[in-house]
């Protein structure tokens, strides 16, 4: 998949490019179903595990998510005329074409009626599934958003509410989706419940430590969290009284028993309920560090679990590096230091950014006056937040570039505004839909 890749322009847009396309075409969902997945005869290999087609009526495909669409591509190709059909639904702007299964576009991160209808087409697809039928679910990041099935008592708005609410927060996509988990007919397990076919669930992930209860709000997973958790995570983030009252009134009675549980370990259904994780942000990263290898850096691997406020991470990620390249045992240049997560912004102004550009912003401040210092940041579906940026570069100079441009730099990360501010220094990283979505990718690059 061609992804038109835009890079502001510096001495080291050469080896950014290479070091960007490497890491995406290795998070390429395809790739990864086609390496996981294979048919002989009327054996099918699914990662390690072998499945006689001999013995299902039907195989058909649901799911959902930013890299569903790629992902239902490569099992249109992998099963060919075996595949009956399915339903898949992506983000707005995400849908590319395919010929037996179906895919839909529907809002993310905020959910909508069109999501609402996707969930419940996807919910009557598999209830009309039997023992002896095969389902594959493919799941990547964004399910949660794009499957909207809120519980009676619990309507479209207030599930909007509150998702902005919590996306706001600061919260972690854990605690996000456990009180998702508990507003929902197919997170949580849901989904699983739906049907009587044997589900294989096929992940593209973008959860640090893959984390199948977390990705998507685990539609086929067994759920650890409770009514309790999700109560506790909306106190936590003092945003309890802010959610509407059909939200508390449903996780109230729950915490008290009066709603059933979301599907919990153990459970006999989980019996005929298989997960396969086909990719996630390891892969791309290890792909990046050999790419860079290859442009003569000396790479270095330093985490794939960034987490907490952008603005601090970035700190601690400029300061490792250079602590690195300053300490007692220097790494010899140039260098690529390397990393993945997903770090939270707790939104406290009116602006436009995302987490990635965020990163970038504050980045910027720790590299100022270091010379030959580009620092990279990329969310890997193609969409930073509510933005059409996938990130930004900056280094040592954008400090500087921004006084004389007369932006201010500070504000625009005090006011959660860097999509502004980076747009007009023309730091901006543009890929369109990447087709994927791995969490995001970090680089510091020194000569």
């Amino acid at each position: 998949m061609a992804i038109p890749l835009r890079v502001p322009y510096s001495s080291v847009r050469p080896v950014i490019r290479t070091l960007i396309a490497a890491g995406l075409e290795a998070a390429d969902p395809y790739r990864a179903i086609v390496k996981a997945v294979s048919l002989r005869g009327r054996s099918l290999r699914v990662g390690r595990r072998l499945y006689d087609l001999a013995r299902f009526n039907r195989l058909v495909v649901a799911g959902a998510g930013k890299a569903s669409a790629r992902m239902a591509q490569a099992m249109e190709s992998v099963l060919g005329a075996k595949l009956e059909g399915g339903f898949v639904v992506v983000k707005t702007g995400h849908r590319i074409p395919t010929t037996r299964i179906t895919v839909v576009e529907a809002g993310h991160p905020i959910p909508d009626a069109a999501g609402l209808r996707s969930a419940e087409h996807i919910r009557e697809l598999v209830r009309e599934l039997t023992p002896h039928d095969l389902v594959f679910v493919l799941l990547s990041g964004g399910a949660s958003s794009l499957l909207a099935a809120p519980v009676p008592g619990v309507t479209l708005a207030d599930k909007q509410r509150a998702t902005q609410l919590l996306l706001r927060s600061g919260a972690a996509i854990g605690e996000i989706n456990a009180v998702r988990k508990h507003l929902s007919f197919l997170k949580g397990g849901g989904l699983a419940l739906s049907t009587k076919a044997t589900i294989v669930t096929l992940i593209l992930s973008d959860v640090m430590g893959d984390d199948i209860a977390t990705i998507g709000s685990g539609p086929t997973a067994a759920d650890p969290t409770t009514f309790a958790d999700a109560i506790t995570v909306l106190q936590r983030y003092k945003i309890w009284r802010s959610v509407p009252g059909g939200i508390r009134r449903h996780l109230l009675q729950g915490r008290k028993g009066a709603m059933p549980e979301t599907l919990k370990p153990g459970a006999r259904r989980l019996q005929r309920v298989h997960h396969a994780i086909i990719g996630n942000n390891s892969g791309m990263l290890d792909a990046v560090a050999c790419a860079a290898k290859q442009a003569g850096f000396h790479p270095i691997l330093l985490t794939d679990t960034i987490t907490g406020e952008a603005r601090v991470a970035a700190g601690r990620f400029v300061d490792h590096a250079m602590h690195l390249m300053a300490g007692p045992r220097r790494v010899r240049r140039p260098i690529c230091l390397i990393a993945g997560g997903e770090p939270t912004v707790t939104v406290t102004g009116r602006g436009k950014g995302g987490r990635a550009q965020e990163f970038a912003v504050a980045a910027a401040f720790h590299l100022h006056g270091r010379p030959k210092v580009w620092l990279v940041a990329l969310g890997s579906d193609g969409t930073d937040g509510p933005t059409d940026a996938a990130g930004a570069v900056v280094s040592g100079r954008t400090v500087t570039q921004a006084e004389k441009n007369g932006i201010n730099l500070r504000s625009a990360l005090n006011n959660h505004d860097t999509y502004h501010a980076l747009q007009a220094l023309g730091a901006h990283i543009h890929t369109g839909p990447t087709g994927t979505n791995v969490n995001d990718l970090y680089l510091l690059l020194c000569l």
